[in-house]
């Protein structure tokens, strides 16, 4: 499952980049580490960190599940649809909190899409095994 593993390592960089941008944000904005809040600009960087982390234990299981019980290619294309996602939120994010929705629709519809292939290669392999 190589494509997979490729893809995984991407999200964990994608998500090492939100931690430089968050340090980017505390000097740019004056926001002394180990505070979170005070400036709204700070705040919308360090949320879009958050958010990411918040979502990398759903996406990650969903992720490995789809690939093993129904292909490892198919869960590397949805995961790179994932981080595209994750990007446009980021780019949405922190311009703006009400320019996150697309980007966070994004990266929901296809964890939900991982997650209802993996349930449904999980009971096809159930049910040929008895």
């Amino acid at each position: 499952m190589r494509w997979t593993a490729l893809v995984t390592i991407l999200a964990v960089l994608l998500y090492f980049a939100t931690t430089f941008l968050v340090g980017r944000a505390r000097e740019k904005y004056a926001v002394p580490a180990p505070a979170i809040s005070g400036n709204p600009d700070f705040e919308r960087v360090f949320r879009v960190q958050m958010n990411t982390l918040e979502w990398m234990p759903i996406f990650l299981p969903v992720l490995w599940l789809f690939a093993y019980y129904v292909s490892d290619v198919g869960a590397a294309v949805l995961g790179v649809c994932w981080i595209a996602g994750r990007v446009v939120y980021i780019v949405g994010y922190t311009k703006a909190a009400a320019s996150r929705g697309p980007g966070f629709g994004i990266q929901a519809f296809v964890c939900l899409v991982l997650l209802v292939g993996a349930v449904g290669g999980i009971v096809t392999a159930l049910a040929h095994s008895g």
